[in-house]
């Protein structure tokens, strides 16, 4: 069984699609995958589904969009039936479990691939850094089961997600910077820039990259610019490290040319 979170939700099972086309059987299959092999309470389920209102008869409704998935399961396991479809969506004490392997999901494995990215990054090989975060951001296909209207346990799932996919992105540009592709990305970093205007780090990127370009007061802007987003919306100012960079910039500090210098936790230290 393959299922895809990372985008719309999708699952495939012998070439066959089981994925729901209702949606709370969608929500349910989403929550369950991104927690395989590990049960979910059915108060969890409960408050996914209906949050802090549901109704008196949420366990019993519970139950038929699970027998609706283990339909869907068992009819493309056919030779096994519902048997088959009940070793896969498993009832455990106090909840369900799905019990397919990692790899079949492709959070995890966005998770693995982006993990071995960071590892390679950390002994500064960045051209298997790049490589395979790369690989792993290839497996988004858009927000987090963007087709999913989803309640708080499923929400604080793709809040995390989020925040992975942004720190594997940010880690790739940066060892990408540190192989001197600066000019390959300045376009890829405008739209980010534009995307995110209120995260420093990307900005740093931006401002490091159109420098090394030729482009100081590109940079410049770039840094204007989300000084006026963080002080319209936040009332704050950009961080010391980020004012260091502005000021490296402006008195053209020879250190911004080394590839040393890109991540923003160290440059200027």
């Amino acid at each position: 069984m393959q299922i895809k979170v990372l985008g719309p939700v999708e699952a495939v099972l012998n070439g066959r699609s089981v994925t729901p086309t209702a949606a709370k059987p969608r929500q349910i299959l989403a929550l369950l995958a991104l927690n395989s092999r590990q049960v979910v309470s059915v108060p969890t389920l409960v408050e996914e589904l209906w949050g802090d209102r549901p109704p008196r008869s949420a366990r019993t409704t519970l139950q038929t969009y699970i027998l609706q998935l283990r339909k869907l399961i068992g009819d493309a396991l056919s030779s096994f039936g519902e048997n088959g479809a009940k070793e896969v969506l498993v009832t455990r004490y106090g909840g369900y479990l799905l019990d397919v392997p990692p790899e079949s999901v492709d959070v995890h494995e966005f998770e693995r691939v982006a993990r071995a990215g960071q590892q390679a990054y950390d002994v500064e090989d960045y051209a298997s850094a790049s490589r395979l975060l790369r690989q792993a951001l290839d497996m988004w296909r858009g927000t987090a089961v963007v087709d999913v209207r989803p309640g708080m346990p499923l929400g604080i799932e793709v809040v995390r997600l989020e925040e992975a996919r942004l720190s594997a992105l940010e880690t790739r540009i940066d060892a990408e910077l540190r192989m001197g592709k600066h000019t390959v990305l300045l376009s890829e970093l405008s739209v980010l820039s534009v995307q995110n205007p209120m995260n420093e780090n990307l900005c740093a990127q931006y401002m490091i990259s159109l420098f090394r370009a030729g482009r100081q007061w590109q940079a410049l802007d770039a840094f204007k610019a989300l000084h006026t987003t963080l002080n319209r919306e936040l009332g704050v100012e950009p961080s010391s490290r980020l004012q260091l960079l502005q000021h490296a910039i402006l008195t053209s500090d020879p250190r911004l040319d080394s590839t040393e210098t890109v991540q923003l936790q160290r440059l200027l230290a």
